[in-house]
């Protein structure tokens, strides 16, 4: 089988060549570089076209991987990280933002970043690797969260009861204005608009953590008037394991106000309002449809949410 930690080695070593000169390889010269160090460090792999594609798609999409390296880790521009960090970390996150899940499953692609760290960084890479491709997965709403093991444990299932939980609590805000229902949604660096929300303290009610949360996050103040549901599921975290998530959503009526989005708030750079009708244009994450859904249906008066399923 072959060795994708070597070779993902060596495209990380092709990367630092080419960010070591200024950026300005030609396609050329890059394939140059990537068949010396294969030459080099993996003669007679059978692993080059998994090299060329990551290397390939790291180039493409450069532009789109820096911008979301610094708006997961706002206190670092991209020039100000190590040149074999920043390497590092646009593998890692090309791997988990636009690599199959199949080829390559999320925590697959955060830990052998951080095992690149470990190998070619310094003392602190891995802890920063870690700490930055941990925000983006969590971003992404942990992706693989519902997928179960095969490999081991196949006669004896994860219970639910058994693992730790993390109470969230979030909620489709509405206001009225001048006779139409607008919606306050959050925008992420994935380019995607998604709800308010965040994680509950220890001993806090949903309805009170949930009014915290979305105030501290958008910068208004909501009345909450309908419990719509709960996703529950279980969600592998880089560091610390499986663990069982519950998120509370809820119904809330704010007033119509400019949204203020907290600041440093990883992962999310806009709030806005929408009108109802303008929801559909958006490009939204696919779990938060049917929460979308029920909300819009109790607000246009089609249905009661205690006539609806969870």
């Amino acid at each position: 089988m072959a060795n994708r930690h070597l070779s993902r080695s060596i495209v990380m070593q092709v990367l630092y060549e080419w960010d070591f000169r200024g950026r300005v390889m030609t396609t050329l010269q890059i394939e140059e570089s990537l068949s010396r160090n294969v030459g080099e460090f993996a003669p007679g792999t059978r692993d080059l076209s998994f090299m060329r594609r990551i290397l390939m798609g790291v180039l493409e999409k450069k532009e789109k991987i820096d911008d979301i390296i610094e708006k997961a880790a706002p206190e670092w521009s991209i020039d100000k990280i190590s040149l074999i960090d920043r390497n590092i970390l646009r593998i890692g996150l090309y791997e988990l933002l636009f690599e199959s899940r199949k080829e390559v499953p999320a925590k697959v692609a955060i830990n052998e970043a951080i095992e690149l760290a470990k190998s070619f960084g310094g003392e602190t890479s891995s802890k920063f690797i870690n700490g930055v491709l941990g925000a983006v997965y969590k971003e992404l709403g942990e992706p693989g969260k519902e997928e179960t093991s095969k490999k081991k444990n196949n006669h004896n299932p994860v219970s639910l009861k058994d693992l730790p939980l993390k109470r969230l609590g979030g909620a489709v805000v509405y206001a009225e204005d001048d006779g139409d229902i607008y919606l306050a949604l959050v925008h992420d660096v994935f380019n995607r608009w998604t709800l308010p929300k965040g994680k509950l303290e220890e001993g806090e009610g949903e309805e009170e953590g949930t009014v915290r949360e979305v105030k501290e996050e958008i910068g208004v103040d909501i009345n909450i008037k309908e419990k719509l549901g709960d996703n529950e599921y279980i969600a592998s975290h880089p560091e610390h394991g499986k663990m069982r998530k519950r998120v509370t959503y809820f119904l809330a009526k704010a007033p119509y106000q400019p949204l203020k989005l907290e600041d440093g708030k990883g992962g999310l750079d806009d709030a806005q309002w929408f009108k109802i009708a303008d929801i559909l244009d958006l490009s939204l994450y696919d779990d938060m449809i049917p929460i979308f859904t029920k909300a819009v249906n109790v607000l246009l008066g089609k249905q009661p949410v205690s006539q609806q399923t969870s």
